[in-house]
C-alpha cells in the first residue's frame, strides 16, 4: 500500500522537474471606452444607430479545455461596449454553425445550468483582486456575482436589465448596467479591468477575449484586459427600497382541547440599500421574514461535533465575502439555537414539565455596510440584535412560568482588507457577540496576509487569531486562546505545492458567532498537485493530487491521526468529468468520540478508496456517480457510500432531477453511552442511510417559474456488540446490552414547492408550500419502505405562504416625478 503513495509522489516531483517555463510575454487588450450618443432600447435588436459606433471586442481565445486557441470563424463573437452618464451598455452577437448548437435552458436567476452564456466582469479599482460580473443566457436570464480574494460570490445581486434573442445564424443580446448596480471612484477619467467571456456549452468550451492562462498563479482578474479612457461618469445616488408584505397560513395536527390546529399571521418589512458614497453600500433589513427559505437536510447526527447547515436566508448570503475573511462567521448563530436551550430541564421544579422551548432565536433587524475605496481598503461592518427567547414550563396545579433561555443579544463584524499590488492583500477581522445580563460576551479578532511574488509563481499566507470569552470562567475571568495558520504555496506553473501548519491552543473558541468543533491541536498539511491542461489521448484536462495530513495535540502533546491522500481526475474527451482516489489513515488516537473529557479511543486503521464520474450535462438526460469504500484492520468491519444523481431535461422549460444517496456500514466502531458506573461504552453497529431527493423545475417564462422539491431521509444505528472503553483507549467485550440508549431510527420528510413571478425589476411575487414531518424512534428492525410510509403518516406541519416584495428606485421615483 505504501508503494501507492511513494509512486505518486514521485510521478510528481518528475513531473515538476521536467517541466520547463518559458517566459511568456502578458497580453494586455485595450477597448477604448466610447460614449452612446444616442438612445438604446435593451430588446436584442442592435439595429439601434447608437451601436454603430461602439468598438467591437472580438477573438476571444479558447480558456478551456485547450487554453489559447483562437476562437473559429463559424463560431465568432462579437461585443460591443458604449457607456453614458447613466449607465453601461452591452450588445453581442454569439455566432453558431445552427440553431442546434445553441444550449439553452430556463432555469431561473442566478442559476447557470447546461445554458450557453456571456459574461462582462468588470474591475473597476483595477486591483487585479475585485470586481463584478454580469451574464446573460440565450433565453434571457441573467445571473451576476461579486469577486474577491475569497473567489465568487454568486449570491450577491445587482438589478440590470438585459434581452436576448435566438436568431439565424446564431443569438444575440443587449445588456444595460446602471451605475446604481456597480461601484467605481469618483475620478474625472478612469481605466477599468475588463474581460469577457463565453460559454458554449454542448462544445464543452468556453472563451476569454483577454487570454487567462491556467497555469497562472494568483486571481484570474490579473490577467484582464483594460476599458480605457472613461470619462465624467460620476456615482449616482444609490437608495433604493424592497418593502415587502406576506401572509402565512400553518396548519399542524395538534388536536388538543385549547389548542388550535390553524394559526394565521401577517407580516411586513423592508430591506433598505444606501449608497453611502461612490464605494460604500448600506443593507439593512427591518423586521426580516424568513419563513420561505428552503428545509434544512436534517440527519442523524453521530459525530461529537455539531452539523453544519447551508445558509438559505438571501440576507446573510449576498455582499458577505469580506465577513467570510478568517473563517469566523458563521451565520446560522444569528437566530439560531439559543445558548440555555438544554438547560431547561435541569430548572424543573417538582411537578413541572416543558410545555415550550423555541429552537430559534428571534431577528430584530441586521444591518451590513461594505465597501472599498479607491485605494484598494476594503471595509466591512455587520450588525444584528436577536431578541431574548423564554421556554415555557408548568404543569397540573402548577403556576405557568418562564424560564430565559437566550438573552437580547447583540453580533458585531468589523473587517479591513487591503488589496496590495501582485493579487495580494492583508486583511483585519473582529467578531464580537455582546449579551445582556450575566451571560458571558465573545470577542474574537485575526490578522490575515496573502502574499504572492512578482510573478505570482509563489504564495505565503497565514492567520493570527486570538479569543477572549469575558466572564466565561466560574470565578468571572477571561479565558482568552490563541491560534494561528501559516502556510507557504507554489501557484504558478503545472506543477503546484501548498504546505501549511494550523494551531489552536486548548483556550481558543469562535464558537459564539464562527463554525467551531474543537481547539487543543497542531496541524500540518502538504499537497502538490501536477495538472495536464492541453488535451491528449482520452482526456482534455488531467490533474494528479497527492495529499499529507498529521494532526497532533497541543496540551498535552500527544499523536491525535494522520492521513494520506492520492487522487487523479479530469475532463475525459467525450466531456464526461472522472476521478479515483485511495486514502490510508493509520491508527489514531479519537480524544472526541469518548464524550468524556481525558478519554481517548484507539481509532484502528482503514483503507478508503472509490471512484467518481459526471456525464455531459448538456445532454438531455445527464448522470452523476460516486463510489466510497472503506475496510478496517479490526473486527472484519468495512462498508460503502453510494451516490447518484440522475436529470432529465424533457424541454427547454421541464427539467427533472433525482438525488439517491446510499450510505451503508458493518462492525463500525463508535460511541453508545455512558452508563451509570461512568464507563465509556464503544459499540461495533450497523450504520444505514438512504437519502432521497426529488426536484422537478418548470419554467413558464424568464420571469416565471416553478419548483417543487421532496426529500425523504431515513437513518438508523443498530448497535451488536458492546465494549467497555479502557483507560489506554483500548476495548474491553462486556455482555451488558444498551440497545434501549443506543439504537435509533430517524426519519425526515420535507417538501418545499415555490411558484415565482418577477413581475418587475427587482419585484417578484413567492407562492410557497411547505409541509415537514419527522419520526425518532428504536425501530431498527424496520424496512426502508416501512419508514417512509411511518414519515408519510406522522404529523404533517403544513405551511402556505404568499410574499410581495416591491422594488423601489430612489432615482426611478425621481425621474418620474
Amino acid at each position: 500500500m505504501k508503494s501507492v503513495f511513494v509512486m505518486a509522489a514521485v510521478v510528481l516531483f518528475v513531473s515538476a522537474k521536467s517541466q520547463t517555463a518559458p517566459a511568456k510575454e502578458k497580453i494586455v487588450k485595450r477597448l477604448p471606452a466610447v460614449r452612446a450618443l444616442q438612445k438604446i432600447v435593451i430588446d436584442a435588436d442592435l439595429s439601434d444607430a447608437a451601436w454603430k459606433d461602439a468598438p467591437v471586442a472580438t477573438d476571444m481565445v479558447e480558456w478551456r479545455p485547450t487554453f489559447g486557441v483562437v476562437e473559429e470563424e463559424k463560431n465568432k463573437t462579437e461585443i460591443r461596449i458604449l457607456y453614458d452618464n447613466n449607465a453601461i451598455y452591452i450588445g453581442g452577437f454569439c455566432h453558431e454553425a445552427s440553431r442546434d448548437s445553441i444550449s439553452s435552458e430556463l432555469v431561473g436567476r442566478d442559476v447557470v445550468g447546461v445554458n450557453d452564456f456571456v459574461g462582462v466582469l468588470f474591475d473597476t479599482y483595477n486591483d487585479k483582486i475585485n470586481g463584478f460580473g454580469y451574464y446573460v443566457t440565450p433565453l434571457g436570464e441573467q445571473f451576476d456575482a461579486k469577486y474577491s480574494s475569497n473567489g465568487e460570490d454568486g449570491s450577491w445581486s445587482s438589478v440590470y436589465e438585459t434581452a436576448s434573442k435566438i436568431v439565424e445564424g446564431g443569438w444575440v443580446f443587449e445588456m444595460r448596467i446602471p451605475y446604481a448596480a456597480i461601484r467605481f471612484s469618483n475620478v474625472k477619467k478612469q481605466d477599468w479591468g475588463i474581460n469577457i467571456t463565453r460559454r458554449r456549452s454542448k462544445s464543452g468550451k468556453q472563451y476569454m477575449w483577454n487570454p487567462t492562462d491556467p497555469t497562472v498563479g494568483g486571481n484570474f482578474f490579473a490577467q484582464f484586459a483594460l476599458w480605457t479612457g472613461i470619462e465624467d461618469i460620476k456615482p449616482p445616488v444609490r437608495l433604493s427600497f424592497s418593502p415587502y408584505v406576506s401572509t402565512y397560513l400553518n396548519h399542524y395536527p395538534y388536536n388538543t382541547p385549547g389548542v388550535n390546529n390553524t394559526a394565521t399571521s401577517v407580516t411586513g418589512g423592508m430591506d433598505v440599500k444606501y449608497g453611502i458614497n461612490q464605494a460604500f453600500t448600506l443593507d439593512m433589513t427591518l423586521i426580516p421574514d424568513f419563513g420561505q427559505v428552503q428545509s434544512d437536510n436534517q440527519v442523524l447526527n453521530l459525530t461529537p461535533f455539531e452539523v453544519k447547515y447551508n445558509e438559505n436566508r438571501s440576507f446573510f448570503t449576498e455582499g458577505t465575502e469580506l465577513f467570510g475573511k478568517g473563517n469566523l462567521f458563521y451565520s446560522r448563530r444569528i437566530g439560531g439555537t439559543p445558548l440555555h436551550h438544554d438547560d431547561v430541564s435541569a430548572q424543573l421544579k417538582a411537578g413541572e414539565s416543558i410545555l415550550a422551548n423555541p429552537s430559534q432565536t428571534s431577528l430584530i433587524n441586521a444591518t451590513k455596510v461594505s465597501g472599498r475605496t479607491s485605494s484598494g481598503l476594503g471595509i466591512g461592518f455587520f450588525n444584528a440584535i436577536t431578541n431574548a427567547q423564554y421556554a415555557t414550563v408548568g404543569g397540573p396545579g402548577k403556576e405557568t412560568r418562564k424560564i430565559e433561555t437566550d438573552p437580547l443579544t447583540n453580533y458585531n463584524i468589523i473587517v479591513f482588507d487591503q488589496s496590495l499590488k501582485r493579487n495580494s492583500s492583508v486583511s483585519f477581522i473582529n467578531t464580537n457577540v455582546t449579551r445582556s445580563g450575566k451571560d458571558y460576551d465573545a470577542n474574537v479578532s485575526a490578522f490575515l496576509w496573502d502574499l504572492y511574488d512578482k510573478k505570482n509563481d509563489w504564495n505565503l499566507f497565514g492567520k493570527v487569531g486570538t479569543s477572549q470569552l469575558i466572564g466565561y470562567q466560574p470565578d468571572g475571568k477571561t479565558l482568552a486562546g490563541y491560534t494561528h495558520n501559516i502556510g507557504i504555496g507554489k501557484t504558478g506553473g503545472r506543477f503546484n505545492l501548498n504546505f501549511s501548519q494550523e494551531l489552536a491552543d486548548n483556550k481558543y473558541n469562535s464558537n459564539d458567532m464562527g463554525y467551531f468543533t474543537n481547539n487543543n491541536f497542531v496541524d500540518h498539511s502538504l499537497w502538490m498537485g501536477y495538472k495536464w491542461v492541453k488535451p491528449h489521448g482520452f482526456y482534455n484536462r488531467l490533474n494528479l493530487n497527492f495529499n499529507g495530513y498529521y494532526s497532533m495535540r497541543y496540551k498535552p502533546w500527544d499523536y491525535q491521526m494522520a492521513r494520506v491522500n492520492v487522487n487523479l481526475n479530469g475532463q475525459l474527451k467525450n466531456l464526461w468529468y472522472a476521478g479515483i482516489f485511495i486514502n490510508y489513515l493509520p491508527q489514531q488516537n479519537d480524544f472526541y468520540e469518548p464524550r468524556m473529557a481525558g478519554r481517548v479511543f484507539k481509532r484502528p486503521e482503514r483503507l478508503v478508496y472509490g471512484l467518481w464520474m459526471e456525464s455531459n450535462g448538456a445532454k438531455a438526460f445527464s448522470t452523476s456517480f460516486e463510489g466510497d469504500f472503506a475496510s478496517f484492520t479490526s473486527l472484519a468491519s468495512g462498508g460503502a457510500e453510494l451516490y447518484f444523481r440522475n436529470r432529465y431535461r424533457f424541454n427547454k422549460k421541464l427539467t427533472l432531477t433525482m438525488n439517491t444517496n446510499l450510505v451503508s456500514y458493518y462492525n463500525n466502531l463508535g460511541f453508545a453511552t455512558i452508563n451509570g458506573s461512568n464507563e465509556v461504552i464503544i459499540g461495533a453497529r450497523i450504520r444505514s442511510t438512504v437519502e432521497n431527493i426529488f426536484n422537478v423545475k418548470y419554467n413558464f417564462n424568464n420571469k416565471m417559474g416553478i419548483t417543487f422539491r421532496a426529500r425523504h431521509y431515513w437513518g438508523k444505528v443498530n448497535y451488536d456488540r458492546y465494549y467497555v472503553l479502557n483507560p489506554d483507549g483500548g476495548l474491553a467485550p462486556t455482555t451488558t446490552r444498551y440497545d434501549d440508549v443506543a439504537n435509533y431510527n430517524v426519519n425526515y420528510f420535507n417538501i418545499d414547492m415555490v411558484y415565482t413571478w418577477q413581475f418587475a425589476l427587482g419585484s417578484f411575487v413567492n407562492l410557497v408550500w411547505k409541509s415537514s414531518s419527522s419520526t425518532f424512534d428504536q425501530r431498527v428492525g424496520d424496512p426502508y419502505f416501512k419508514n417512509l410510509d411511518n414519515s408519510l403518516a406522522a404529523p404533517q406541519l403544513n405551511s402556505l405562504s404568499l410574499r410581495v416584495i416591491y422594488f423601489l428606485d430612489y432615482l426611478s421615483l425621481k425621474k418620474k416625478s
